[in-house]
């Protein structure tokens, strides 16, 4: 990644480094390590979706702090330009700081937070039928501001569990658990209010005041890498719909609004046979053709491929369209949409229902060709011998085709 970033020309810094593949790869690996430490935690997978993609927007803002802070290093007092190898040894400490010594405390405490987020769905199922009564370790290492919320008894819907459901600051171990009405009395809520004051009161900025559960967040919007105002922002709160017209006023603005838009266009990975597939977030999983598509993807993932399923985009930005389909331009499909990338080749699969088996099959060559020379059809009822001919024979004619799988029953 500062090696990407040592290669950009001029002295300015550019936010724009975030959005580069370096970075996003090294995004990509901090998400996936923070997302380790609830591999093995069990909850739904619409949650774990959610605490993936709060643990990648706070990576990427994360990650634009570590740029920003190295790129200073890059020259020397006179502002000459300094050698890589020069560079690289005076940010040493900076990897050093950000991504061993914070990513310990980051790594337990989005741990923490996925387990009460987990916690938090069962106790949504049973409503307010019991209460829920804040725990701590009861040992010498409790903080005593947090040993003081010891007993706290409320139901679910009570406020109070929106600002000081745990984890409440780094490396905290409380935890809630659920109890009968008939065993404990409850709490009063302005009492449980003034303890849960007293016990953050460490937190002069507020920044633990959340519910990760309610919030589906292992990571609150307000953290040490973002400000204040980020934790009312529209696009924070879920509004998506925004994104595409915000316009950032500020450096960290502009960092954020990269991050989600390269947060969107990430994939969910799934291991399947020696392969791997990827979903694009973009996929509309409703579609008619979704589950043959992912047909498709499990027959070469099961034989060792990586493949990846893409969304069709509608006169995307530039910047969305390159994150996904980025190594099409310069091509004659350049601004195309295919439906598949096995490997290091992209595929477009068509499916066509008619009476007349040669005019689908006509219909999908013309459609799939228009989008990748590398095409997947649903098998019509023709003999291998006439699709061969008709093939060769387009290939004659100078349509360019490579290669041309038939599916069948899930069969390739």
């Amino acid at each position: 990644m500062m090696q990407a970033m040592f290669k950009q020309k001029g002295a300015t810094f550019s936010v724009d480094i975030v959005a580069d593949p370096a970075a996003r790869e090294f995004i990509e690996a901090h998400t996936a390590t923070l997302d380790e430490s609830f591999s093995k935690v069990d909850m739904s997978e619409k949650m774990r979706r959610r605490l993936s993609r709060s643990n990648y927007i706070f990576s990427g803002m994360k990650t634009f702090h570590e740029l920003h802070e190295a790129f200073p290093s890059m020259f020397d007092e006179n502002g000459n330009r300094k050698s890589f190898e020069r560079f690289l040894k005076d940010v040493r400490s900076i990897d050093q700081t950000y991504n061993v010594n914070y990513l310990r405390a980051e790594y337990n405490f989005v741990n923490a937070s996925a387990r009460a987020a987990a916690k938090w769905e069962s106790f949504a199922e049973d409503g307010d039928r019991y209460n829920l009564q804040y725990r701590t370790q009861s040992d010498d290492k409790v903080r005593p501001e947090h040993a003081a919320l010891n007993r706290v008894t409320l139901p679910p819907s009570d406020p109070f569990w929106e600002e000081f459901y745990p984890p409440n600051g780094w490396n905290c171990r409380c935890s809630v658990v659920q109890v009968l009405k008939s065993r404990y009395p409850t709490t009063p809520h302005d009492e449980a209010m003034g303890l849960g004051e007293m016990a953050l009161q460490r937190d002069t900025k507020g920044i633990f005041r959340f519910n990760p559960g309610k919030q589906e967040k292992a990571i609150p919007d307000y953290n040490p890498y973002t400000i204040r105002r980020c934790r009312d922002c529209d696009i924070a709160q879920g509004n998506s719909g925004k994104l595409a017209a915000f316009i950032p006023d500020s450096e960290l603005c502009q960092a954020c609004h990269l991050v989600r838009v390269c947060e969107r266009n990430r994939s969910e990975t799934i291991n399947h046979g020696k392969g791997i597939i990827e979903i694009s977030h973009l996929v509309n999983r409703t579609d008619s053709d979704f589950e043959r598509l992912l047909s498709v993807a499990r027959h070469f993932a099961a034989g060792g491929a990586r493949v990846v399923l893409t969304p069709k985009m509608t006169r995307p930005a530039t910047f969305e369209y390159d994150c996904i389909y980025g190594s099409l331009r310069g091509t004659r499909y350049d601004g195309k949409c295919p439906d598949l990338k096995i490997d290091n080749y992209w595929y477009e699969h068509e499916g066509f229902s008619s009476n007349n088996p040669k005019n689908a099959f006509r219909n999908m060559l013309n459609h799939g060709l228009k989008q990748s020379n590398r095409i997947i059809i649903d098998r019509p009822n023709l003999t291998d011998a006439y699709m061969k001919h008709v093939i060769n024979q387009r290939i004659k004619d100078g349509q360019h085709i490579a290669e041309l799988w038939l599916h069948e029953n899930g069969q390739l």
